[in-house]
């Protein structure tokens, strides 16, 4: 009789708790329902009030936590975000930030994440929303934590996602307070770059002057090139001839400095010595 009791107590609990027409529990349960299909989310209904309770823990700042819902289906074996095969995925990343901010952070956050090979599909700026779309095969659907956890090393969050289908999903980045995950120069610091295909990316905010010295194994044609706090191209410094030391005096607004080579970084072997000085 005490088990009957208690069973349909927590039936009623479950119903009431769907149907109590609460705000928070409506947009909660309408982002659940987007990332389970209809059939799924009525089958685990009761399960599903269970494990989103209480509603205010998946609420930040008057909107749904995405990435906690998704973690917390996904834990509890609701969500499979893996395909049968590679699956040709579409993603898009919304933002209201700098464009050139963003695609360098997004680029970057990609390539550390795993996916090197992707195909830019559109990119819109409308009423100061830039969205940039991609296509990637992959084997399973874009992992929204480890996503969040890349980004929020650039100062980035994932303040919502949206599945359009199984094989398309939209993030709303926040980028406010970003930066690029890459090594802060201070003054009397030595920093040696290793052999990269891609170009180096330092914050040079703090110093006003730059040493870098190439071994004889190298064979360096410099192109360095300045850059503000949104990113924006201040000065490039080039040249066609081999170097193995130059001394460079940091622009005033300069926030990061990009080090490459005119041809190809094939041609730097041995790691690139870097030396600061100066405070700003």
């Amino acid at each position: 009789m005490v088990k009957v009791l208690f069973l349909l107590s927590f039936l009623f609990l479950s119903t009431n708790s769907f149907a109590n027409g609460n705000p928070i529990s409506d947009i909660l349960m309408s982002k659940i329902k987007l990332f389970l299909d209809e059939k799924k989310f009525n089958t685990n209904k009761a399960y599903i009030d269970i494990l989103f309770s209480p509603r205010s823990d998946y609420i930040r700042n008057n909107r749904v936590d995405s990435v906690k819902v998704i973690e917390t289906l996904k834990e509890n074996g609701l969500l499979n975000l893996y395909f049968k095969k590679p699956t040709n995925l579409r993603l898009n990343f919304k933002t209201s930030s700098s464009v050139l901010f963003f695609i360098k952070i997004m680029g970057d956050t990609l390539r550390n994440i795993g996916y090197y090979r992707y195909v830019t599909k559109d990119s819109t700026l409308d009423n100061s929303e830039f969205i940039w779309s991609i296509n990637l095969s992959s084997e399973y659907a874009t992992d929204p934590l480890v996503l969040q956890n890349e980004l929020m090393k650039s100062g980035c969050f994932i303040i919502d996602i949206d599945k359009n289908s199984p094989t398309e999903w939209s993030y709303t980045i926040d980028m406010r307070n970003a930066h690029l995950n890459v090594p802060l120069l201070t003054n009397g610091s030595e920093v040696n770059i290793k052999r990269s295909l891609y170009a180096h990316w330092l914050n040079i905010s703090k110093i006003t002057r730059l040493e870098i010295r190439s071994s004889r194994r190298n064979n360096w044609y410099p192109k360095i090139s300045y850059y503000n706090n949104s990113l924006h191209l201040i000065k490039v410094i080039s040249t066609n001839k081999k170097v193995r030391k130059i001394i460079l005096n940091i622009p005033k607004d300069a926030q990061y400095i990009k080090i490459s080579d005119i041809y190809t970084l094939k041609n730097v072997k041995d790691p690139l010595i870097l030396k600061s000085s100066g405070s700003k």
